[in-house]
Protein backbone atom coordinates (compact mmCIF):
# COMPACT_ATOMS: atom_id res chain seq x y z
CA UNK A 1 0.00 0.00 0.00
CA UNK A 2 1.18 3.53 -0.71
CA UNK A 3 1.85 5.65 2.37
CA UNK A 4 4.71 7.41 4.13
CA UNK A 5 6.07 6.21 7.45
CA UNK A 6 6.75 9.76 8.55
CA UNK A 7 6.18 13.35 7.45
CA UNK A 8 8.06 16.39 8.70
CA UNK A 9 6.14 19.66 8.82
CA UNK A 10 8.01 22.92 8.14
CA UNK A 11 8.40 25.37 11.00
CA UNK A 12 5.62 27.95 11.26
CA UNK A 13 3.31 25.95 9.02
CA UNK A 14 -0.42 26.66 9.00
CA UNK A 15 -2.31 23.56 10.23
CA UNK A 16 -5.70 22.29 9.10
CA UNK A 17 -7.55 19.48 10.90
CA UNK A 18 -10.49 17.97 9.04
CA UNK A 19 -13.24 16.21 10.94
CA UNK A 20 -13.95 12.69 9.78
CA UNK A 21 -15.37 12.92 6.27
CA UNK A 22 -18.14 10.54 5.23
CA UNK A 23 -20.07 9.84 2.03
CA UNK A 24 -22.60 12.65 2.16
CA UNK A 25 -23.04 14.46 -1.15
CA UNK A 26 -23.72 18.22 -1.17
CA UNK A 27 -27.43 17.44 -1.67
CA UNK A 28 -27.43 15.32 1.52
CA UNK A 29 -27.74 11.96 -0.22
CA UNK A 30 -25.60 8.94 0.65
CA UNK A 31 -24.60 6.55 -2.15
CA UNK A 32 -25.13 2.85 -1.47
CA UNK A 33 -22.28 1.68 -3.74
CA UNK A 34 -19.03 1.20 -1.75
CA UNK A 35 -16.74 2.66 -4.45
CA UNK A 36 -19.03 5.65 -4.90
CA UNK A 37 -19.00 6.23 -1.13
CA UNK A 38 -15.20 6.29 -1.17
CA UNK A 39 -15.15 8.66 -4.14
CA UNK A 40 -17.57 11.05 -2.39
CA UNK A 41 -15.42 11.04 0.76
CA UNK A 42 -12.28 11.90 -1.23
CA UNK A 43 -14.18 14.58 -3.13
CA UNK A 44 -15.34 16.11 0.16
CA UNK A 45 -11.77 16.09 1.49
CA UNK A 46 -10.46 17.72 -1.70
CA UNK A 47 -13.10 20.47 -1.46
CA UNK A 48 -12.28 21.29 2.16
CA UNK A 49 -8.56 21.39 1.43
CA UNK A 50 -9.16 23.67 -1.57
CA UNK A 51 -11.26 26.01 0.56
CA UNK A 52 -8.21 26.41 2.81
CA UNK A 53 -5.86 26.95 -0.16
CA UNK A 54 -4.40 23.48 0.21
CA UNK A 55 -4.31 20.25 -1.74
CA UNK A 56 -3.47 16.60 -1.21
CA UNK A 57 0.23 17.48 -1.31
CA UNK A 58 -0.25 19.39 1.95
CA UNK A 59 -1.77 16.44 3.82
CA UNK A 60 0.50 15.03 6.50
CA UNK A 61 -1.86 12.40 7.96
CA UNK A 62 -4.86 10.30 6.95
CA UNK A 63 -6.81 8.17 9.45
CA UNK A 64 -9.27 5.90 7.66
CA UNK A 65 -12.02 3.81 9.23
CA UNK A 66 -13.75 1.03 7.29
CA UNK A 67 -16.63 -1.12 8.50
CA UNK A 68 -15.49 -4.28 6.67
CA UNK A 69 -12.05 -5.64 5.77
CA UNK A 70 -13.22 -6.50 2.24
CA UNK A 71 -13.41 -2.71 1.62
CA UNK A 72 -9.61 -2.35 1.87
CA UNK A 73 -9.03 -2.80 -1.91
CA UNK A 74 -11.86 -0.33 -2.61
CA UNK A 75 -10.30 2.17 -0.19
CA UNK A 76 -6.85 1.81 -1.74
CA UNK A 77 -8.14 2.16 -5.32
CA UNK A 78 -10.20 5.26 -4.48
CA UNK A 79 -7.32 6.80 -2.49
CA UNK A 80 -4.84 6.19 -5.30
CA UNK A 81 -7.26 7.65 -7.88
CA UNK A 82 -7.86 10.74 -5.72
CA UNK A 83 -4.20 11.35 -4.90
CA UNK A 84 -2.82 10.64 -8.37
CA UNK A 85 0.95 11.16 -8.34
CA UNK A 86 0.92 12.86 -4.93
CA UNK A 87 2.99 10.89 -2.44
CA UNK A 88 0.59 9.68 0.25
CA UNK A 89 0.97 11.07 3.74
CA UNK A 90 1.43 9.11 6.92
CA UNK A 91 -1.61 6.90 7.26
CA UNK A 92 -3.53 4.59 9.55
CA UNK A 93 -6.30 2.26 8.40
CA UNK A 94 -8.62 0.71 10.99
CA UNK A 95 -11.50 -1.74 10.64
CA UNK A 96 -14.32 -0.76 13.01
CA UNK A 97 -17.60 -2.43 13.98
CA UNK A 98 -19.68 0.53 12.81
CA UNK A 99 -19.72 4.25 12.13
CA UNK A 100 -22.20 6.80 13.52
CA UNK A 101 -24.65 6.18 10.64
CA UNK A 102 -25.16 2.54 9.59
CA UNK A 103 -25.25 3.64 5.91
CA UNK A 104 -21.65 4.89 6.06
CA UNK A 105 -18.96 2.41 5.02
CA UNK A 106 -15.91 4.69 5.31
CA UNK A 107 -14.79 7.72 7.29
CA UNK A 108 -11.50 9.54 6.80
CA UNK A 109 -9.86 12.14 9.06
CA UNK A 110 -7.17 14.40 7.63
CA UNK A 111 -4.45 16.66 9.00
CA UNK A 112 -2.75 19.06 6.59
CA UNK A 113 -0.03 21.66 7.00
CA UNK A 114 1.23 24.37 4.65
CA UNK A 115 4.15 26.73 5.11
Amino acid sequence: SRYSHGIEVPANARWLYLSGQVAIRPDGSIPSDPREQHDVVWSNIKAILAEAGMGFGDVVRFNAYLVKPDLIPVYRAARDAALGDTLPAASTLVIVAALANPQWLVEIEVVAAKA
